[in-house]
């Protein structure tokens, strides 16, 4: 019994083919069918059933499987010990970050990071929040940047920053700071179904007891702060946006954009990692990096005490 063969019935598990699972363990199908058999041989149980297609676990190899993942997972945080006790930071690291966030947060801080661990392959995607949440639990990806809290006792959170949501009204300029508690949700437009900033914005601005009163006949669900700024502009409607997406707005667009009287309104960004994460000094530098690049932008009253958190 080794660390190959649980690799192997794992692959095979996925992908329920011999062939394929070969393919990607970078060996032939004979060499991955034959380590298979003689690990089934040794515990006495046959944990695939080759005559069916696709390959299908047994009843057995079913209630097996769960203890051999958590086994790959515990060898593969022992062996990241080690990398990290001799100070070697090498292999893969998968990020995913929500769509509300990536566009405006990654280019800040993304290319120093890399070049602080030539070593490191990082694979970056935008994934909903329940999406990272799923993957983060089964280990396909190792560190999500989410709004947070999110109270999942098998997650571990660590806060970045705390970033203001600003009043955009497309019609009429800015006259001052608004009230969250004031009628705004007229000629309101929001993010799609399944964005938190739809839900953290919903319950800021109580909208969910308000109609829409936008005219259109028709209520649109942005599927990006991108194509939600463009509709609202387009449209002369209202939305709230987080302050880092406002940054690239041309001057006069800027005039449309209002600040909150506080308590101000914010989400709270922060990285979100398994329980058993042991990556700590990539963890820390990832941290450390965004952090300090976000400091520089972000207005005073993001860090005052006064703000209004959204309930979740």
């Amino acid at each position: 019994m080794n660390i190959q063969q649980f690799r192997y019935i794992l692959a095979v598990a996925e992908f329920k083919h011999f062939e394929t699972a070969a393919e990607k363990c970078y060996i032939s199908q004979s060499t991955l069918s034959t380590m298979i058999s003689k690990f089934e041989e040794e515990i006495g149980i046959r944990i695939f059933d080759r005559k069916k297609k696709p390959v299908n676990l047994t009843l057995e190899g079913s209630i097996l499987l769960e203890q051999l993942k958590t086994i790959s997972t515990d060898i593969e945080h022992l062996l990241e010990m080690a990398k990290q006790i001799k100070g070697e930071v090498s292999g893969k690291l998968n990020i995913s970050v929500i769509p509300t966030v990536a566009p405006f947060l990654l280019p800040l801080f993304l290319q120093d990071f890399a070049q602080q661990f030539p070593n490191l392959n990082i694979v970056v995607k935008e994934e909903t929040t329940e999406e990272i949440l799923k993957k983060i639990k089964s280990r396909e990806i190792d560190i999500g940047i989410v709004s947070i809290p999110l109270r999942d006792k098998a997650i571990t959170e660590i806060p970045l920053y705390d970033e203001p949501f600003v009043y955009y009204d497309a019609q009429n300029k800015s006259k001052g700071k608004v009230s969250v508690n004031a009628n705004i949700s007229e000629r309101m437009c929001l993010m799609e179904e399944g964005h938190c900033m739809r839900t953290q914005i919903l319950e800021l601005c109580d909208l969910n007891k308000k109609k829409n009163k936008s005219g259109l006949g028709f209520e649109y669900r942005a599927g990006s702060i991108d194509s939600l700024t463009r509709f609202v502009q387009s449209n002369k409607l209202t939305t709230l946006l987080p302050y880092l997406s406002t940054l690239g707005f041309t001057e006069e667009t800027k005039k449309h954009l209002s600040n909150f009287k506080s308590p101000v309104p914010h989400r709270t960004v922060g990285l979100v990692v398994s329980r058993h994460f042991v990556k700590k000094k990539v963890l820390d530098q990832l941290k450390n990096k965004i952090v300090q690049k976000v400091s520089k932008l972000l207005p005073t009253t993001a860090t005052q005490a006064h703000i209004l958190r959204p309930t979740r």
